[in-house]
C-alpha cells in the first residue's frame, strides 16, 4: 500500500562494531584522546538510514546480558568471542545520550539480545499492518523476512540492499524464509559458537535443504546420505537440533511495539549539538543538522527555541571599507555575539575588524605597521594547490585577535611582482616572527616571485602535531577544538573540488578578504594558545630547534627538486611490459586457463576452487576468497603460480605508480620533480614523502632498484651523493638499553648480524653460517617490533619451535635488552606516553586497556616508537647541521631528498672532495649515544649507483 506506515528497527550493536572497525587503520581521536570511531560509524549510519527513507517510525536495539536461555541451551555459546574492543564500550553512554537526545527510542531488554528484540518487534508491527526494515548486515535476520518484513542491509563500499522474499530465497536457494534457521543450524556460526552439523559447509547446506526441505527432515533421513557425511550427521543428530535451537531468533521477548512511541520524533538540537561538540564531530553535526532541516524538521527551533530565523542564516558580514581608519579597533565591521546553530562561534557574530588594502598609500600604513611587530600571521592565497606552479591572488595579516588585512593582487604577474616588492623589508625581517598554517606552502609560493621568508617561524600545525600527534590537523579542525570557532569553508566560495571549481580570482573582493583575513586571525589566536600547550606537552624545544627549523630546510629540499631522466624511463616501461606479459603467460599455462589476473575474484575462483591449493582457503565477509599479500606469501614457497602472481603484481604497480607515473610529476617550468615532505603525519616523527612519493619505491628486487637510475644529478658538472645511516635503529636500541655486548660489537666495528649469530648459536664469528647470519638479522631487526615465534618461522626456513628457542636465546643474550622492553611498557603505563631522545612523544591510549589484543598493539609501540622516533630526531638534527653549513660556506652543494635513513645530494664534481667529510662528519655527530653512528656514502651518475 502506497501509505503503509514504515518501522524501521537498527541492530545497534552490529552497526556499532562495523562502524568502528570501518575506522580501524585510521581510528578518529579526539584531542581529549578519546577514541570516537565507534560513536561516529554508528551515528554516519543512522543517520544515512534516516536522510535516505525519512521513516515514519524507528527504534535502536541493544543486547543487554546476553542470551539467557541459549546459555542455559548451551554453556559454550558465544565463548569463543573476543572482548568486546574497549573504544566499543566507552562509546555506549555516549551513544545512548545521544539517541535520548534525538528521541529515539532505545529497545533493550535484560537476557535478550537485540535479534530477539528486533524479531519480536517486526511481528508484533506486521500485524498492526506495518512494513519492517531491519537495519543489520547479519544474514542470521533473514529467517523472519515475509512479505512486509524486510532487511535494510549495508552494503560494503556504501548503500543498501534490501532484501525481501524473493532475494532471501535466491541468497539461500531455498523455498521459505524459514528455512534459513535449518541453514544456520547445520553449518553452524563460529562467530556465535553454534556447532552445526560437523563437515557442513554452505555449500552442503544448500544441498541438504535443497533434497530434504528441514534439520528434522535431514535427521529422519539419513540412510540416503553415504560414507563420512552419513556416520558425521548421524553421530552429531543432537548437536544438529541444538543449534537449530540457538539459530532461531526468538519471538515473544517482553517488549511491546506502540506506535506512537516508535514516531521518528524531532531532536532536540541543542542537546546533539552540545554532545557533538563535546566529542568533537564537526562534520558529522552538519550532517545531523542538514539531516534535520529539511521537510517538517524546520520547524523544529523557531517554537522551542524561540530563536531568530535570521540568525542561523548564512549571509556576507559588512565590511568596512577605504582608509579613513586603517587601524580601528576590532567590532567595527560586526554583527551580534549570538551563538551559531551549531554552538560555534564564526565571523557572522563575532566582533572582528578585517579590511581590504588596495592602494599604494594603504599599502604603506600596513607596511610601516608590520615593521613595528615582533609576531605577525600572514597566509597566500593562490589559484591552485601546487606550491610551485601557482599564482599569487593576496596575502592575509594579521598581529591582533579579530583584526587583520588584505592586499590583492592583480592577474598580471609583472604588477603583483611589484607589488610585493614592497613587502620585502618585511619579509626579509630577520626580527620579525611569521606565523603561519603549513607554512612551507606560502614560503614555496613566494619563491615564485624571488621572495624569502627570513625570521624565526612558527608553525601551528607543526605545534599541533607535536601537542597531539594522533589528531588531525587542518586549520578549520583546530579552530573548532581549540577556539571554539568555526571558520568560513573553502567551499563556500569557490564549490567543491572538480571541474566546476572556481579560482579564487573570481570570488568578489569583500569576501575574499572574509575569508583570507579570517585564517590569518585565527591560525595567530592558535599560535598563542599553542605556545602554553607545548610547554605543557615539555616539547617546545623540540619545536624550536628542531621542528621548526626543518621547515626551512625542507622548503629548499622541494623548491630544488631532482633531475628525472626520461627516456630511460620509457626504456624500463617497455622492459616491464614484456616481463607482464611472460608472467601472464606462465600463469595461464599453470592455471590451464585464461582470467583477469587483478581480479581477485577469479583469482580466488583459479586457486582455490579450480586449482585447490588449499583445503579451506580463508574468505571475505562477502564470502569472496581472500587473495591479499598475506594469504600468497604464505603458500609462495609450495606453488610457482603463486610465485609468478606476486611478481606480476609487483611488476604492475611499479609500472603505474612510478615508472608511467614519474614523467607526469615534472613541474612544466623547471623540468624537475619536487616532491613534498608531508611534516605531521606519522605519529613516530618520520617524514613521510608526497606528490610523488619517493620513500616507497621498491629496491628488494631488481626491477624495483632499477626506478632509482632514473634519478640523475643537476647536469654533467654534478654527481649524485648518497649517504644513509648504517643499522641506526639497532645502534639506538643498544645505547638505549645500555646492552653492553651489542654496545661493544658496535663499537669495534663487527658486522652486528654475524656478532649476534655468533652469540646465540653459540659459534665462532669466524664460523657463522650465511643461513644463521640471516636468521640473527631478522630477529635483530625483528624483536623492536615484538616479532612472534609464529612471525619469525613465516620470515625464515625455521619452524615455531626453533623460532621460539631462537627469540628465547636472544634474550638470554641480551638481558638488558629484554629489561629495558620491559621498563618501557611500565613508563608507558604509568604515564601514558613514550619519548624518543629528544622528547618527542607518542601517546599510546590503549596501554592499559582490557582487551589483550589492544594492549599488546600498544605495548609494541611503546617499545618500537622511542626507536624509530629517534632514528627520526637524528637524521632531522643532521639535515638541519648540513643545510645549515651549505649556506654559511656559500657551497652550490643541494640535499634532494630524504628517504628513510638516507640522504641524497646534488654535488658539483668540484665541491665533491670537500662536501663528502662535511655530510659524513654532521650525520655522524648529530647526536652523541654511547654507540657510535655510522654513515655510508656513496657517489654515482644516478641514485642507485650512488646508493
Amino acid at each position: 500500500m502506497a501509505d503503509q506506515k514504515r518501522l524501521f528497527l537498527v541492530d545497534a550493536y552490529a552497526l556499532i562494531f562495523r562502524g568502528y572497525y570501518a575506522f580501524i587503520k585510521n581510528p578518529r581521536i579526539n584531542s581529549k584522546g578519546l577514541d570516537t570511531s565507534a560513536i561516529m560509524g554508528f551515528m554516519n549510519s543512522l543517520l544515512d538510514v534516516i536522510k535516505r527513507e525519512r521513516p515514519d517510525h524507528l527504534a535502536v536495539c541493544f543486547d543487554k546480558g546476553g542470551s539467557v536461555d541459549r546459555v542455559e541451551m548451551f554453556t559454550e555459546y558465544k565463548a569463543n568471542r573476543d572482548a568486546t574492543p574497549e573504544p566499543i564500550n566507552d562509546a555506549i553512554p555516549y551513544i545512548y545520550e545521544i539517541l535520548k537526545a534525538m528521541h529515539i527510542p532505545i529497545m533493550v531488554k535484560d537476557g535478550f539480545e537485540a535479534d530477539d528484540v528486533i524479531g519480536t518487534l517486526s511481528k508484533q508491527a506486521e500485524k498492526e499492518g506495518y512494513q519492517t526494515f531491519m537495519v543489520t548486515p547479519d544474514k542470521d535476520f533473514a529467517q523472519l523476512v515475509s512479505e512486509n518484513i524486510f532487511m535494510y542491509k549495508p552494503r560494503f563500499g556504501g548503500g543498501y540492499d534490501i532484501w525481501g522474499v524473493p532475494e532471501v530465497l535466491a541468497k539461500f536457494e531455498i523455498t521459505d524464509p524459514l528455512q534459513v534457521i535449518d541453514f544456520l543450524g547445520m553449518m553452524g556460526d563460529s562467530s556465535d559458537n553454534i556447532p552445526g552439523l560437523p563437515g557442513v559447509g554452505e555449500k552442503t547446506a544448500k544441498k541438504f535443504l535443497a533434497q530434504f526441505g528441514s534439520m528434522e527432515n535431514l535427521l529422519e533421513n539419513t540412510d540416503q546420505l553415504k560414507g563420512k557425511m552419513k556416520e558425521k550427521v548421524e553421530t552429531a543428530k543432537e548437536l544438529g537440533l541444538l543449534s537449530k535451537k540457538l539459530a532461531t531468533i526468538m519471538l515473544d521477548v517482553p517488549v511491546t511495539f506502540n506506535a506512537k512511541d516508535f514516531t521518528l520524533d524531532q531532536p532536540d538540537v541543542e542537546k546533539v549539538t552540545e554532545i557533538f561538540n563535546e566529542l568533537e564531530f564537526r562534520n558529522l553535526l552538519t550532517n545531523f543538522l542538514k539531516t534535520f532541516a529539511d521537510e517538517n524538521a524546520q520547524k523544529v527551533n523557531s517554537a522551542e527555541n524561540n530563536t531568530d530565523e535570521k540568525s542561523t542564516t548564512k549571509k556576507s558580514a559588512p565590511i568596512v571599507e577605504g582608509q579613513f581608519d586603517l587601524f580601528a579597533a576590532p567590532g567595527t565591521g560586526s554583527v551580534t555575539e549570538a551563538q551559531t546553530a551549531s554552538g560555534f562561534k564564526n565571523i557572522l557574530n563575532t566582533n572582528h575588524f578585517y579590511q581590504h588594502i588596495d592602494s599604494p598609500f594603504s599599502r604603506k600604513l600596513l607596511i610601516d605597521k608590520l615593521m613595528q611587530q615582533t609576531s605577525v600571521c600572514f597566509d597566500t592565497e593562490t589559484t591552485g594547490l601546487k606550491a610551485l606552479e601557482v599564482e599569487l591572488i593576496g596575502i592575509a595579516f594579521s598581529f591582533e585577535a579579530g583584526k587583520g588585512y588584505y592586499v590583492s593582487f592583480p592577474e598580471d604577474q609583472e604588477e603583483t611582482k611589484t607589488i610585493l616588492e614592497e613587502f620585502r623589508p618585511f619579509f626579509e625581517a630577520s626580527a620579525i616572527e611569521k606565523i603561519g598554517h603549513n607554512l612551507k606552502y606560502d614560503i614555496k609560493v613566494l619563491s615564485n616571485y624571488n621572495m624569502p621568508v627570513k625570521g624565526n617561524l612558527f608553525d601551528t600545525m607543526i605545534a599541533h602535531y607535536l601537542i597531539n600527534p594522533d589528531m588531525r590537523h587542518n586549520m578549520d579542525v583546530l579552530a573548532e577544538t581549540y577556539l571554539n570557532y568555526q571558520p568560513v569553508s573553502i567551499t563556500e566560495l569557490i564549490g567543491k573540488k572538480g571541474k566546476n571549481q572556481l579560482s579564487m580570482r573570481v570570488v568578489p573582493i569583500k569576501d575574499q578578504t572574509e575569508y583570507a583575513v579570517e585564517d590569518a586571525d585565527i591560525t595567530y589566536q592558535l599560535k598563542e594558545h599553542f605556545t602554553g600547550e607545548l610547554e605543557t606537552g615539555n616539547v617546545t624545544k623540540l619545536f624550536n630547534e628542531v621542528e621548526l627549523p626543518l621547515v626551512s630546510v625542507l622548503t629548499a629540499m622541494e623548491i630544488e627538486g631532482i633531475n628525472i631522466n626520461t627516456e630511460f624511463l620509457k626504456e624500463l616501461s617497455v622492459a616491464l611490459t614484456d616481463d607482464i606479459n611472460r608472467l601472464e603467460k606462465n600463469i595461464y599455462e599453470l592455471a590451464g586457463e585464461e582470467f583477469n589476473i587483478a581480479s581477485p575474484k577469479q583469482l580466488g575462483i583459479v586457486l582455490f576452487e579450480n586449482m585447490k591449493l588449499v583445503d579451506k582457503p580463508k574468505k571475505t565477509k562477502t564470502g569472496q576468497y581472500k587473495t591479499g599479500e598475506d594469504i600468497l606469501s604464505f603458500l609462495a614457497k609450495d606453488h610457482e603460480i603463486i610465485r609468478d602472481i606476486q611478481e606480476y603484481r609487483q611488476y604492475k604497480k611499479l609500472q603505474s605508480t612510478y615508472v608511467d607515473a614519474l614523467p607526469n610529476e615534472i613541474n612544466p617550468k623547471t623540468g624537475r620533480i619536487h616532491t613534498q615532505y608531508m611534516q605531521a603525519v606519522a605519529a613516530t616523527g618520520r617524514l613521510s614523502s608526497n606528490n610523488p612519493n619517493l620513500q616507497n619505491i621498491p629496491i628488494r628486487t631488481e626491477r624495483g632498484r632499477e626506478v632509482r637510475k632514473a634519478f640523475i644529478p643537476r647536469n654533467s658538472d654534478y654527481v649524485l651523493l648518497a649517504a644513509d645511516y648504517s643499522q641506526i635503529e639497532l645502534r639506538i636500541i643498544a645505547a638505549l638499553s645500555e646492552e653492553e655486548t651489542m654496545i661493544n660489537a658496535f663499537k669495534n666495528g663487527e658486522d652486528i648480524h654475524a656478532s649476534t649469530a655468533s652469540k646465540v648459536f653459540n659459534v665462532d664469528i669466524k664460523d657463522v653460517t650465511r643461513e644463521q647470519r640471516s636468521n640473527a638479522k631478522t630477529v635483530n631487526f625483528g624483536i623492536v617490533y615484538g616479532v612472534s615465534a609464529f612471525g619469525l618461522s613465516n620470515q625464515t626456513d625455521l619452524s615455531r619451535s626453533e623460532a621460539k628457542e631462537l627469540i628465547d636465546t636472544y634474550y638470554e643474550t641480551y638481558p638488558k635488552l629484554k629489561a629495558y622492553m620491559a621498563s618501557q611498557v611500565d613508563f608507558a603505563r604509568e604515564k601514558g606516553y613514550v619519548e624518543t631522545v629528544l622528547n618527542r612523544r607518542r601517546y599510546l591510549k590503549d596501554i592499559n586497556s582490557r582487551n589483550a589484543m589492544v594492549r599488546s598493539g600498544a605495548e609494541r609501540n611503546a617499545v618500537n616508537a622511542p626507536i624509530q622516533g629517534s632514528a627520526a630526531d637524528i637524521i632531522k638534527l643532521a639535515m638541519i647541521n648540513i643545510h645549515n653549513r651549505f649556506e654559511k660556506e656559500g657551497f652550490k652543494s643541494k640535499m634532494l631528498l630524504q628517504v628513510h635513513d638516507e640522504l641524497v645530494f646534488d654535488v658539483p664534481k668540484d665541491e665533491l672532495e670537500i662536501v663528502k667529510p662535511i655530510i659524513k662528519f654532521e650525520m655522524e655527530n648529530a647526536f652523541k649515544m654511547d654507540v657510535p653512528l655510522d654513515v655510508e656514502v656513496g657517489i654515482g651518475q644516478n641514485w642507485l649507483e650512488a646508493h
